[in-house]
């Protein structure tokens, strides 16, 4: 028989026993750690909609999200992942959302308030009071403007505009979509860029076990930055979020470490888009290749869960 990895045998168990929260039978935290990457969160939106097909939602304890992440974590808590997987291959939405010749007019190059005051709120509607609702905890992360930290923006959520801000402020890249969203008191840029991996967070607050979902395929190593990004980035960040110059260095080394604890850490299982998939850039929109990065995503959760149910 096959090794099966704890964590996925307490995903399984928990369906099999019907398990919701505040009725556990075991003392565990489980959490789904959903990565980000702009258009390559398009994976992550199809391992969602499996996720949310099985019916899998209530295995959890709480939903940890970064950047691209964090909006399909919201997708998931109010159970419309049909309606959010389908927002990623529409040309009209994604060409309004991810405009690169806005640059040339001095805009954002990414409309994250188009994102999240029109697509999400009147296009292709998020039940955001479904999510404020879940036991299933909903964790947003971003990067603290002024401190490089990153941030869980659970504590500031506590009605339906604090989820659109909070959805904004873990999606701000840096350059490409202006800059700081402020929430709370406080100022916030993407979450990858001090957690692009958002499991560290959670075993922080208490998780027992976390279930990650990647968006760089099986076969992808860690990589610097390109070289003008590492001129381009940190030129902006000095002006508009200095706290954060130091946490943008270090995310080649933070990588490596996330890696590494991701291949030896027994709480921590992963799945990924499996190695071959098409490269997906972060500003792309070409409707074929994020169907198909949906379609691949969603098949690697269901190949993971059915060599579950054959090493049983």
């Amino acid at each position: 028989m096959d090794t099966v990895h704890p964590v996925l045998e307490l995903i399984n168990e928990r369906l099999a026993s019907g398990s919701v929260p505040g009725e556990r039978s075991d003392d565990r935290r489980l959490v789904l750690a959903i990565e980000g990457g702009s258009s390559r969160g398009t994976y992550s939106s199809g391992m969602v909609l499996a996720l949310d097909e099985m019916g899998a939602t209530p295995a959890f304890d709480a939903v940890y999200g970064s950047s691209a992440g964090a909006l399909n974590a919201a997708w998931l808590l109010c159970g419309r992942s049909q309606t959010g997987v389908r927002t990623w291959w529409n040309p009209t939405v994604m060409r309004r959302i991810i405009n690169p010749l806005q640059a040339l007019r001095g805009k954002s190059v990414i409309d994250l308030d188009y994102l999240v005051h029109q697509v999400y709120s009147v296009l292709e509607p998020m039940d955001f009071p479904a999510i404020l609702a879940n036991p299933v905890t909903f964790h947003p992360l971003a990067t603290d403007a002024d401190t490089g930290e990153s941030t869980d923006l659970h504590p500031f959520i506590s009605e339906v505009a604090d989820i659109k801000t909070a959805l904004a402020a873990s999606s701000c890249m840096p350059v490409l979509a202006g800059p700081p969203i402020a929430m709370g008191g406080r100022r916030f840029v993407d979450a990858g860029v001090a957690e692009p991996l958002p499991f560290r967070t959670a075993l922080a607050q208490g998780a027992t076990d976390v279930l990650v979902l990647r968006t760089r395929r099986s076969d992808e190593v860690p990589a610097p930055p390109p070289r003008v990004q590492d001129v381009v980035v940190p030129r902006f960040l000095r002006r508009h979020a200095p706290g954060t110059i130091t946490a943008w260095r270090e995310q080649y080394a933070h990588d490596l470490e996330d890696e590494h604890l991701l291949r030896e850490d027994p709480r921590l299982a992963t799945i990924r888009p499996p190695a071959g998939s098409p490269a997906v850039g972060a500003l792309e929109r070409d409707p074929a290749v994020l169907r198909r990065a949906v379609e691949l995503g969603r098949e690697a959760v269901y190949s993971a869960l059915e060599q579950l149910r054959e090493a049983s």
